[in-house]
């Protein structure tokens, strides 16, 4: 099967379409943090950090570092206006105590139920599951962006994680490589998909069946 596909850019910029205007937002470490970058002109997100910042801002010129100010995934960050510090455990109240509006998240699994596995496989993976548990039961809304199969061609969508949760029923869209994807009613619902795929083509790349309920759309992004 050849087809083309969305690079970690291009999902991260469809991902930031839908986040609201003064939206409370927290990203996942690595690639989820990259959504920031791509915030529609017009609305600005405030960006939460776990280890105890709101409102931060891009990351600093090299060199010009400032090690004291770091995200969770210990990478420098810069401050907005208004910016506040907090203890470490008044920062998981406000994921806890539902202030955040959207969490996005990588995934090595994601089940048709919402189920989301995205910290250990197998024997391999970090220690514990940390925060991530916190931040899917948490925030008002959990997306997750991923690449739509692993390395070795395997679906991350799938009938039933296999994999240790990170959290359960707690996905709501899925932004992949090749689709957009909704969680409704115990069924992934697809919503847009790259125009070069087929329908056949994409189900064979997805280990549970898509349904639709209604047109598909092209998932147009632009070059990065």
């Amino acid at each position: 099967m050849t087809y083309t596909k969305l690079t970690n850019a291009q999902i991260a910029w469809r991902a930031a379409q839908d986040i609201e205007d003064g939206a409370y937002v927290n990203l996942g470490i690595g690639f989820p943090e990259m959504v920031a970058k791509f915030q529609p002109e017009g609305r600005e997100a405030v960006f939460h950090t776990e280890n105890g910042v709101l409102g931060f801002g891009q990351a600093p010129a090299e060199g010009s570092e400032d090690w004291d100010l770091i995200n969770a995934g210990k990478k420098a960050i810069t401050l907005k206006p208004g910016a506040s510090f907090f203890h470490h455990a008044d920062s998981f109240a406000m994921v806890r105590g539902g202030h955040l509006d959207v969490a996005i998240l990588g995934a090595y699994q994601i089940a048709q139920n919402g189920d989301l596995a995205n910290w250990r496989v197998g024997s391999k993976g970090v220690p514990a599951v940390g925060g991530a548990m916190d931040l899917v039961h948490g925030a008002k809304r959990v997306a997750v962006i991923t690449d739509h199969v692993t390395k070795d061609g395997k679906p991350k969508l799938v009938e039933t994680c296999t994999f240790p949760l990170t959290g359960v029923g707690c996905v709501t869209r899925v932004y992949t490589s090749l689709a957009v994807v909704d969680i409704e009613g115990g069924k992934f619902v697809l919503r847009e998909k790259l125009s070069d795929i087929s329908m056949d083509e994409l189900q064979a790349l997805t280990g549970a069946t898509l349904h639709t309920d209604g047109p598909v759309a092209d998932l147009s992004v632009p070059e990065l």
